[in-house]
């Protein structure tokens, strides 16, 4: 399983009405990239090195968010998302950050580490499994 951290600027964010996370007006998506993330200071898309290649789009892919609200409690989920290489040029890759695609900035929220460097052949794959819910609130 992944570990995730939330990038500070995405709190700030979200206290600013900069982003809407119940899905009626942003789009999140998922990038892949290879830069080890920097919680404090990274806030945007640009800040990460995204993966190239066959099959990659860059700013990478929407994750269909929703976001639904119960008592103080605002849950969003996210659907699972797969990557098919389409030749063997992705590179190296580690982490998957979650944006708002919305944003002029592209401003991120979340980074997932999956504790090493994958590397994608032409026709594999990878997927983004987001479980139950992505992020809770409370």
């Amino acid at each position: 399983m992944a570990s995730a951290v939330k990038f500070e600027h995405f709190a700030e964010a979200l206290a600013n009405e900069e982003v809407d996370i119940f899905g009626t007006t942003d789009t999140f998506k998922a990038a892949l990239h290879s830069d080890a993330p920097t919680a404090a200071t990274d806030d945007e898309l640009a800040d990460l090195t995204q993966v190239t290649g066959t099959g990659y789009t860059a700013g990478g892919d929407d994750i269909q968010n929703d976001g639904t609200r119960s008592g103080g409690t605002v849950t969003m989920t996210a659907v699972d998302h797969t990557w098919t290489a389409g030749a063997a040029d992705w590179g190296t890759f580690r982490y998957v950050a979650i944006h708002d695609d919305t944003s002029t900035t592209d401003i991120l929220m979340f980074d997932y580490d999956y504790g090493g460097n994958v590397v994608l052949g032409s026709a594999e794959t990878f997927t983004c499994d987001y479980g139950a819910s992505l992020a809770t609130l409370a």
